[in-house]
């Protein structure tokens, strides 16, 4: 009895990890549809959090978002005031390509993000350069948004460094 529960659990485990990870696709009916020009365009409050890889919150922030958009090219100017009184700034510069795809700079990115929307969600991929104890780590960004309705948007990032997760960033997005 015990050999078949341990190897049932084996190829329950197994089979969990060759489940695919969700792609934007997935979500291509959710509603109500997310419109990056039109929900990042004007001025947009954030409350975040990140969380280290065993969960403890290590930081509390606020952001304010001055959006603006021409056409098919958008700028996401970002204020981050945190918890511990410190201050940041990014200036996210979008580009809308066919497909519901996006690419994005910033300063603090390396190189270019990629995005894709569908339905009522937002996936970006990014390396972002990060200052920690007076250096720079270079860590990903797996960056999810899901539009809830039409002013909150939810987001959650996962970041990792050679493959293993360092933390979670959790945001709550309120349209002015």
């Amino acid at each position: 009895m015990k050999h078949r529960l341990l190897l049932v659990a084996t190829l329950a485990g197994a089979l969990a990890g060759c489940a695919t990870p969700p792609q934007p696709p997935d979500y291509a009916s959710e509603k109500p549809a997310l419109e990056l020009s039109e929900y990042f365009n004007g001025t947009v409050d954030a409350w975040g959090l990140f969380t280290d890889r065993s969960g403890k919150v290590v930081k509390r922030f606020t952001v304010v978002m001055k959006c603006s958009w021409q056409g098919d090219e958008g700028v996401l100017d970002e204020a981050f005031t945190y918890s511990d009184g410190t201050t940041q700034r990014r200036i996210w510069r979008l580009r809308r390509l066919a497909g519901g795809r996006y690419t994005g700079r910033a300063d603090d990115v390396v190189g270019e993000a990629q995005g894709q929307q569908a339905g009522n969600a937002f996936r970006w991929a990014y390396t972002l350069a990060l200052p920690v104890d007076g250096r720079i780590l270079e860590v990903q960004m797996d960056d999810w948004m899901y539009l809830m309705n039409g002013s909150v948007m939810l987001n959650k990032a996962v970041m990792s460094k050679f493959g293993f997760k360092v933390g979670e960033v959790t945001l709550s997005f309120s349209k002015r």
